[in-house]
């Protein structure tokens, strides 16, 4: 609100004081001037007089001449005076305008309205800073979960960009540097229902800026940050931010996963992918032999690194080793593009390749040229813009690398399921044999989709039937909740993944499991389901059912004449 009235004080301070000056002159004329009354009587206009009459004269009302008719010399006066006072509403008029086509006063209007709208934000919601293809792909996720995101991005055509999408839920933006603490603020962070601040620009000093500014600010809320370098995550790590997400580390990660555990890792992918998609095939890296990584950045820095611990035989080739550095065993130099440089590596005995380089153009060159010498290869590649979706879908590599989705999927998972987060990280403990066997028990939930994640936490105010049954010493097992309504022998299609009861976490907790007041369940399985558990939970005659196999009658008809009973 100050910067708009600054602005308009600055901007109109001229136009005022001319308008001001008009008017006075104009008044202080009229008032000198002598003129007659209706007897051929001297007379001086009053003050009041003199302002009525300029101000309908200025606005071209035209009451006419008061209180009595005017002298030529008053007329005279009249005329300069309107001149003199149209060209001043004119150049107050032309001002005001222009004013309001000022970009500096339209953000400030805009900061306005956005700032307003936050402060009656009533219900949890996350701030974005940064909008591209990450921060696109984890607005569009948390707003058909029924969650609420509000959006900082420097780049005005991004934040245009939000009011084209079809996003379930309004998502209030500012085009703003979120670096500065000042519009950070206006997004929220000190606001009582701010749940967590994702830093996703493509710049990790800002993105370290950003998470420094939240734990000092609001040292209670979630932060989740993006880097791409060791030490910037070092440093974030050191005041406490929550999560830090390092894209290619990650993708490192996983096909490392691939290679020791293939299940497991067909397991995650099945659980964290988006539902409703078609489920991902399983992939097989090949566990031993000769592999060749084109190019010797950030990421093909972190493969290298997880190969060399899976003691594979690595070729390295990079177009400019005096800027990425080269490993301690040496590196060809080329872009891998050329058939001369992939055969000096030694593709006829390779067994997979990753193309990692930040060209995407490159990176499809280095598949197309290595597949056209030998169709025996594991092939990875490197996405870095998702323009390119249909590009590498025709390449068919067996695993995609695509930094914005590896950033968003994680995140999103954080934020809309945190526990199936930590469903992963205890699964990763797990034998193969454990893995697989889940697996078959998902794929026989869903027809070849990807299931629903749904948590349940056990809340006393909101599940009113089970903390009745359980208050009053009764016992409710798992299966119970689990059961079907219409037919209490057939459990609902779902699995219960993870139980949380207080301090102990049970994976695949058995279905005889006794539940307990504030117990947080992690369930996969076809998304209506969970509106019947739901149900269950809440209604007493329903979970009654489930207990006992008794239906009993509600209804004054149906208490008297007896209701069904179902052993």
């Amino acid at each position: 609100m100050d910067n708009i009235v600054f602005l308009i004080l600055r901007r109109m301070r001229r136009p005022l004081l001319t308008l001001v000056l008009v008017y006075a002159i104009s008044v202080l004329g009229l008032v000198l001037i002598p003129g007659q009354d209706a007897q051929g009587n001297p007379w001086h206009m009053s003050f009041f007089h003199a302002f009525y009459f300029v101000s309908f004269m200025s606005t071209t009302i035209g009451f006419g001449e008061i209180p009595h008719e005017f002298t030529d010399v008053q007329r005279a006066w009249v005329l300069v005076s309107i001149y003199l006072s149209v060209i001043a509403w004119l150049y107050a008029i032309g001002t005001i305008l222009s004013l309001l086509q000022d970009k500096t006063f339209q953000q400030a209007i805009k900061e306005r309205r956005f700032a307003q709208r936050i402060r009656h934000m009533r219900e949890p919601f996350y701030i974005l800073c940064g909008y591209g293809e990450t921060g696109r792909e984890l607005a569009r996720a948390l707003t058909e979960r029924g969650q609420h995101v509000v959006v900082v991005d420097q780049d005005e055509d991004k934040i245009n960009l939000i009011k084209l999408q079809n996003l379930r839920d309004f998502v209030p933006a500012l085009h703003a540097n979120a670096r500065k603490p000042k519009y950070l603020l206006e997004a929220g962070l000190g606001h009582p229902q701010c749940a967590g601040v994702v830093a996703l620009t493509n710049d990790n000093e800002v993105n370290l800026k950003i998470a420094i500014t939240s734990k000092l600010l609001n040292p209670g809320i979630t932060v989740i940050c993006r880097a791409d370098s060791h030490d910037i995550e070092a440093n974030m790590a050191s005041f406490g931010t929550d999560y830090i997400i390092d894209p290619f580390d990650t993708f490192a990660k996983y096909l490392s996963t691939a290679l020791q555990t293939p299940g497991l890792y067909l397991l995650q992918r099945w659980l964290t992918a988006q539902q409703g998609s078609i489920l991902p095939e399983p992939v097989y890296p090949p566990t031993s032999g000769h592999w060749i990584i084109g190019g010797y950045g950030r990421f093909g820095k972190a493969v290298f690194e997880r190969l060399s611990k899976e003691d594979m035989e690595i070729t390295v080739v990079e177009a400019t080793p005096e800027t990425t550095g080269e490993p301690k065993q040496g590196l060809i130099k080329g872009r891998g593009t050329e058939e001369e440089t992939l055969r000096e590596a030694g593709i006829e005995k390779t067994v997979g390749i990753v193309a990692g380089t930040d060209n995407d153009a490159n990176n499809l060159s280095i598949v197309m040229t290595a597949r056209a010498i030998t169709n025996k290869l594991f092939v990875i590649a490197r996405q870095n813009y998702r323009e390119n979706d249909a590009l590498y879908k025709a390449v068919d590599a067996d695993m995609v690398m695509h930094p914005s989705a590896i950033v968003a999927e994680k995140i999103r998972v954080l934020l809309a399921t945190p526990m199936l987060y930590e469903f992963m990280s205890l699964a990763a403990y797990q034998e193969e044999d454990w893995a697989c066997s889940l697996i078959s028990r998902v794929a026989g939930l869903v027809d070849n989709r990807v299931p629903a994640i749904q948590e349940i936490v056990l809340d006393e105010a909101k599940h009113c039937a089970i903390r009745d049954v359980l208050g009053r010493g009764g016992i409710v097992r798992l299966k119970d909740i689990m059961r079907d309504p219409s037919d209490r022998e057939r459990l609902l299609n779902c699995i219960a993944l993870l139980r949380i009861s207080r301090n102990s976490r049970e994976l695949l907790p058995e279905a005889d499991t006794s539940l307990l007041p504030g117990d947080k369940l992690l369930f996969c399985g076809a998304r209506r389901v969970f509106a019947i558990m739901e149900w269950t939970l809440c209604h007493a005659p329903t979970l009654e059912y489930m207990l006992t196999g008794i239906d009993k009658p509600r209804g004054w008809l149906w208490r008297r004449y007896g209701g069904r009973n179902k052993q």
